[in-house]
């Protein structure tokens, strides 16, 4: 019996390596210094802004935006599984990218049905996706933006909050609550009564920020799903969405082991290197442990999205679950065992380190998904 390839293909493989080795030339730790992290005083200032131009244009012209756009409008139409292996490179590189936030709302634009944005994303414009309200509760359910009916426009007012890569995007995915009636509108930065407030964030290879509405008037036009076909956009897009951090979680983790073996493999105490020592070992075998489980979960759930698979939320949830635990013991054991620099700002691990503890918040860490899991086990 031969191993399954969960949906790697040869262009896959290319692609995922293409990634590798851009991301080795341009995205090193002294890179992502230099883009946002330039000195320890970057928390007391005001924010800075953290975009690597030449690195985004690189990424285009790779066609990564268009991984997740159909074919027919301008993307690639990417496997699931393909997307994963990009985000672990993106991860293992702490990558400081919105390309993530515009993934997100791609997914819920593919799964709405809308066409002219997806073109847009494929393109290299940055969108995100506003599915919290500011107490980091989820849509549909919690659902902070009001809507309207004035004449052929809706009017939106609310507070969406913790929206990823917003604090650069230029349009956004806002689902509003019209009456009883879930609605998913398009908003452009630059739209009157539209005010985007940057969050300050420990994470500095990634932006966040608020979204406050104040009389935004939408047309027809820029409406993208309404009532169930609302509902159900968000719904299809769930375990996609879930993936996202997932799979920056597990490359963020391997960057950490991989990291700290060669130090452990340098660095000597009492006249050794303390690599031999077996309560150096002993954890850092236990990286590699959770990492693979973390892998071998995140690349099922991959799978099951790509087959149309009705367990896919289950195991994106597993996964989520999975990869948030072992990136935050990962995170752990590097400073640990990198000794008395391991928490300093001159050692590189604090970048992933922030970067990982963001990352398990995102949509739940590894206890609310457990919870999550139980219910659909139950039910």
């Amino acid at each position: 019996m031969t191993a399954p390839d969960f949906g790697f293909t040869r262009e896959d493989k290319m692609l995922r390596d293409e990634v590798r080795k851009l991301l080795d030339a341009r995205c090193r730790p002294e890179h992502v210094r230099a883009t946002v992290a330039r000195d320890h005083g970057v928390y007391e200032r005001p924010l800075p802004g953290r975009l690597d131009e030449t690195l985004e244009t690189a990424l285009v012209e790779l066609g990564l935006p268009g991984m997740v756009v159909p074919e027919a409008h301008g993307g690639s139409g990417a496997s699931m599984v393909a997307l994963v292996a990009v985000l672990e490179e993106l991860g293992a590189h702490a990558c400081p990218s919105p390309l993530p936030a515009s993934y997100a709302a791609a997914f819920v634009l593919r799964a709405s049905g809308a066409s002219g944005p997806l073109a847009r994303i494929a393109e290299g414009a940055r969108f995100a996706l506003a599915l919290h309200d500011t107490h980091g509760r989820t849509a549909p359910r919690h659902v902070a933006v009001a809507a309207t009916r004035d004449g052929e426009h809706l009017v939106l007012r609310g507070e969406a909050g913790f929206v990823e890569g917003g604090d650069v995007a230029t349009a956004f995915v806002v689902p509003a609550r019209l009456g009883d009636e879930l609605v998913l509108v398009q908003l452009e930065a630059g739209d009157h009564g539209l005010e985007v407030r940057r969050d300050a964030i420990v994470d500095l290879t990634r932006g966040q920020c608020r979204l406050a509405c104040d009389g935004v008037r939408v047309g027809e036009e820029r409406i993208l799903a309404r009532g169930s076909a609302a509902d159900a956009a968000l719904a299809s897009a769930l375990p996609a969405l879930l993936l996202l951090p997932a799979a920056d979680l597990v490359g963020c983790a391997e960057w950490q082991l991989r990291t700290t073996v060669e130090y452990a493999k340098v660095r000597e105490q009492f006249g050794r290197p303390i690599g031999s020592f077996q309560a150096v070992k002993h954890p850092l075998v236990d990286v590699m442990l959770g990492i693979d489980q973390a892998r071998s979960l995140l690349y099922a759930a991959a799978n099951a999205i790509d087959e149309g698979d009705g367990r896919a939320e289950l195991l994106a949830r597993m996964a989520k679950a999975k990869a948030s635990d072992v990136g935050r013991f990962a995170s752990g054991r590097s400073v640990q065992l990198h000794g008395g620099i391991g928490f300093t700002w001159e050692c590189d691990v604090q970048l992933f380190f922030k970067r990982s503890e963001h990352a398990q918040s995102l949509l739940g860490d590894g206890a609310a998904q457990r919870k999550h899991v139980a219910r659909l086990l139950i039910d």
